[in-house]
């Protein structure tokens, strides 16, 4: 069943670009699934940014269109991300943004992993 009412996959977009290398990126890890990378603007001494090669604007996108075997490939991408960078003693976030409410800056299915300290709730109080 195709998700409705998300806007059509832009080709121009930053990731998407990336992932052409039309724009470089300090790649960590990259597979058939997955390309990992650090962001330019870094919210945690770790933030790295997991994006799946194929054109997803939402997880939503993401879990009724990629096939098994990406969606497999992705997360196990992701996985091993956290695992190199270290940080499974200590611990990490993981983050997927989909749409305005949740401030989605880049329409192309990706995942934040956090860490290098305390992160703090995750929510305020509402």
């Amino acid at each position: 069943m195709a998700v409705t009412g998300l806007p059509p996959y832009d080709r121009s977009n930053v990731f998407a670009r990336i992932l052409r290398g039309e724009i470089p990126c300090e790649k960590v890890y990259e597979d058939a699934h997955a390309l990992a990378f650090r962001d330019l603007r870094p919210q945690a001494p770790v933030h790295v940014l997991v994006i799946p090669k194929g054109e997803y604007v939402s997880f939503s996108d993401f879990s009724d269109r990629a096939s098994d075997s990406d969606i497999a490939g992705f997360f196990r991408a992701v996985g091993t991300v956290a695992r190199q960078l270290g940080l499974e003693a200590t611990g990490y976030r993981l983050l997927a943004n989909m749409g305005s409410d949740s401030h989605q800056e880049v329409a192309h299915f990706h995942v934040h992993i956090f860490g290098g300290r305390p992160l703090g709730r995750m929510l305020s109080q509402v």
